[in-house]
């Protein structure tokens, strides 16, 4: 499929779960208005050790993102993409804002755009894996936290079908593809300095949007534990994947409410969490990102 009818595809079906976030929005106002109030008295304490950990969050990304090539990349540069890319993800979905200037910013700084989407592809392996350890290490902490939906037979025979013939249909680019990030994690692999950076990045990375959503729950006196807590992000953070909205937007909101709804939180104070969360990593740094990615295009950097 082109690139253009690819991308319009994500966009019209970014629109709709946006529609239908409208919608339950409109439906649930009182819900999330009481959870505004909420927010807007909480533990002011708290909120600047969220607003620490959101900060933090771009420079593990920058490290995670270092780890995954073995050439050096400039410090300051690095950064402040990360940063725009965090931006530019609110834009596009499934990762194509942040993916698109990373790739940019790779191939100024000399790789070619194959090794650059390489090394895309094993920094997001890397997050993917230590977001599945996290979730397995903090199951048996909180047990019957994780409640998975029952799926008929038939929706599992249809599901299993179409991954075979996915994997039929692509498999000569999935092999090509697949050699290429073994290729580069070996590579990095070789490096202890470049695999500790990808591996502690990425940790760090998931451990601190975990830990924004700990401290905002802490700030609105959520009556959950902090492991809880955190279980409830990685899970609901691993299934809005599966909608690819720009940012998550609508799917990771609705995933991670639900998840604190089901372990025991009120509605008013789940609406509250997810709001302080989104304000923090979303909507304050937008504008200040957008201006970033101006400039550095404007300086060449991407």
């Amino acid at each position: 499929m082109p690139v253009g009818r690819r991308v319009s595809w994500h966009a019209g079906g970014a629109l709709v779960v946006v529609m239908c976030a409208v919608y339950l929005a409109r439906r649930h106002w009182p819900v999330i208005e009481t959870g505004a109030g909420r927010l807007a008295v909480a533990d002011r304490g708290w909120l600047l050790v969220a607003t620490a950990a959101t900060l933090a969050t771009w420079a593990c990304s920058a490290l995670a993102q270092q780890g995954a090539v073995t050439r050096s990349l400039p410090a300051r540069r690095l950064l402040a993409v990360q940063f725009a890319a965090s931006a530019a993800n609110q834009v596009l979905p499934a990762g194509l804002g942040a993916g698109a200037v990373n790739l940019r910013f790779l191939t100024r700084c000399g790789l070619s755009v194959t090794r650059s989407a390489t090394a895309l592809a094993v920094k997001a392996t890397a997050a993917t894996v230590v977001r599945g350890c996290l979730i397995v290490a903090l199951a048996p902490a909180c047990p019957g936290a994780l409640r998975f939906p029952h799926v008929s037979a038939a929706a599992w025979a249809v599901a299993v079908a179409l991954v075979a013939t996915a994997v039929v249909l692509l498999s000569g680019p999935l092999r090509r593809v697949l050699r290429a990030v073994l290729t580069d994690v070996h590579a990095v692999h070789e490096v202890p300095a470049r695999a500790a950076a990808l591996w502690g990045g990425s940790l760090a990375f998931a451990a601190l949007h975990a830990g924004v959503v700990i401290a905002v729950t802490q700030a609105i006196d959520l009556p959950l534990p902090p492991a809880q807590v955190a279980l409830a992000y990685l899970a609901a953070s691993s299934a809005a994947v599966l909608l690819p909205t720009p940012g998550g937007l609508g799917s990771l909101d609705a995933a991670l409410a639900l998840a604190l709804t089901l372990a025991g939180a009120p509605g008013s104070a789940a609406a509250s969490a997810v709001l302080g969360y989104r304000l923090l990593t979303v909507w304050l740094p937008l504008l200040p990102g957008l201006v970033a990615l101006g400039v550095l295009v404007r300086r060449r950097v991407l």
